[in-house]
């Protein structure tokens, strides 16, 4: 029995290391093409009860883990997709491995796809803060900000380094081409009402980037069923209570309220969101620093979007 009591010991101790894994992670990438962030929860580490979920690459839906693993201080999870460059069929599934350890208070990982040589990518992983500020009523609105001056691209860079903007201006209209980069702004901003005004063509989608991170869907649905990934949802984590959106090449509007974790959605007068709670990053996200003002991002880079006004009132105390 007395030799028993330091196994338990230990056993204890290696349970309780790996609790530290038990929370949620924002992911800085190593040399991401996108220049994308990426999204962890790990729940139960230490107890038989292991499970996560994750927002990157590649895709961008807020996926549950389906294999997960903490090993001698190792935390493994594991994805079967189709990875681009790999060997195989057309649209076979491959297995792509995210491996990390705790290094102080980071999580240090890496990312490979099994049977590919190369293209293995390095990652950080640091506490998603706790952000206070609620949507109390106490909020004042501060001068807006007119974020696109209907002339030209003043404020605004690419998101994608090395890539052409695919952006132009047309009669005070701002417009991309299939493809395009998507913009972020000069600018950064913490709390905010937003107004934007928009057309889009058929088939197609993009979105609007909150502080860079977290992205409230702009999609061309007329007339389907609401869902976590249609028009004025935040993208793949909150649905809207009803899809408000118009046809195709009509004007629409949202009006969006962000205070700390808090979004409300407008579309087109409807409230669709009513102060939903933001758990993390989307798939938009270039910028992981959640416990700082960040920029505004437009995406571009599927169909046909215009936009004609985009403003931005601060809230301040």
């Amino acid at each position: 029995m007395r030799n028993l009591i330091p196994f338990f010991l230990l056993c204890g101790a290696a349970f309780c290391a790996d609790g530290q894994f038990n929370g949620r992670w924002d992911i800085k990438v190593d040399n991401e093409s996108r220049s994308r962030v990426w999204w962890l929860e790990v729940n139960g580490a230490g107890t038989p009860k292991l499970s996560g979920r994750f927002v990157g690459a590649p895709g961008g839906d807020m996926n549950d883990i389906p294999e997960m693993t903490v090993k001698n201080g190792e935390l493994r999870f594991v994805f079967e997709r189709s990875y681009v460059g790999t060997k195989g069929a057309k649209g076979a599934k491959q297995r792509g491995v995210y491996t990390a350890k705790l290094v102080g208070d980071k999580l240090v990982g890496q990312f490979f796809v099994e049977g590919k040589e190369g293209g293995k990518l390095t990652w950080k992983g640091v506490r998603a803060p706790v952000i206070k500020d609620k949507d109390d009523g106490s909020w004042k609105e501060g001068k807006p900000v007119k974020l696109f001056n209907g002339k030209d691209l003043t404020g605004w860079v690419p998101m994608i380094a090395g890539k052409e903007i695919g952006w132009k201006v047309e009669s005070g209209i701002l417009k991309n081409v299939a493809g395009a980069n998507n913009l972020v702004s000069a600018q950064k901003f913490w709390n905010y009402k937003l107004h934007v005004e928009f057309r889009l063509g058929e088939r197609t989608n993009g979105g609007i980037g909150l502080r860079g991170r977290y992205e409230v869907q702009i999609l061309e649905d007329f007339g389907k069923p609401a869902g976590t990934h249609s028009s004025g949802a935040l993208y793949s984590r909150i649905a809207p209570s009803e899809n408000a959106s118009k046809p195709a090449g009509e004007w629409q509007t949202y009006d969006i309220r962000l205070v700390g974790r808090t979004v409300t959605v407008v579309v087109n007068g409807k409230t669709v969101i009513n102060k939903g709670e933001i758990e993390g990053l989307t798939a938009i996200a270039n910028d992981c620093d959640e416990a700082l003002p960040g920029p505004l991002s437009v995406q571009g880079d599927h169909g046909p979007v215009e936009i004609r006004d985009l403003t931005l009132t601060p809230l301040v105390k």
